[in-house]
């Protein structure tokens, strides 16, 4: 075929073909049920949150269980004065000087008395804190940790003989400690679970 000359080329343009379109592309396979992926890309399962008790109000006791532990509390402070006596008095031969404000008229009676009372005024004690305070524990620390003190050294201004002065006082602080220490054990198993206590 003959070229047309340069000025009527113009006229001709050079049709060229249109490319025709890209097919699509195959849709993925479905992932294999069968194939097991590593740990450290498997999806994880949010672990279930755990139970939350509920807190109460405000401090909660179990009263029967904490008075129970109460009463067990003055049977032991019971139990040490009667051994202090048979031990010091009966034993060692050394008087022992006590004030016997219920007319007891006996020295082991006294110490016995007066351990049974040391407990359930403390027992009440520690309650009322536990309800009312912040730190029951510290409180109740502070105010056992005085007492015992004092009912230590009493003796020394009852009686003049240095060795029957300080065998009282050691009994007294024996059955001081014995209530301190086995209060505050009381009182941490007979909150409720959920209770704040300090």
């Amino acid at each position: 075929m003959p070229t047309p000359p340069p000025e009527r080329q113009s006229a001709f343009p050079h049709q060229t073909p249109s490319p025709s379109p890209a097919p699509p592309p195959p849709p993925p396979p479905p992932p294999d049920p069968t194939i097991v992926f590593p740990a450290a890309i498997q999806p994880q399962a949010p672990a279930p949150a755990a139970p939350v008790a509920p807190v109460p109000a405000g401090p909660s006791v179990d009263a029967g269980r904490y008075w129970a532990g109460v009463a067990a509390t003055a049977l032991v402070a019971a139990l040490i004065g009667v051994v202090g006596v048979v031990v010091v008095d009966r034993i060692l031969q050394i008087d022992l000087v006590v004030q016997d404000p219920l007319g007891t008229g006996s020295t082991g009676a006294a110490f016995v008395v007066g351990g049974v009372l040391a407990s359930l005024v403390a027992g009440g004690l520690l309650h009322l804190l536990a309800l009312t305070t912040p730190k029951p524990r510290a409180f109740f620390g502070w105010i056992m940790f005085l007492a015992t003190l004092t009912a230590a050294l009493l003796p020394l201004t009852w009686t003049d003989v240095t060795e029957s002065a300080i065998s009282s006082g050691v009994i007294n602080a024996l059955i001081g400690i014995a209530i301190w220490s086995l209060l505050l054990g009381v009182l941490g198993r007979t909150f409720r679970p959920g209770t704040l206590v300090d």
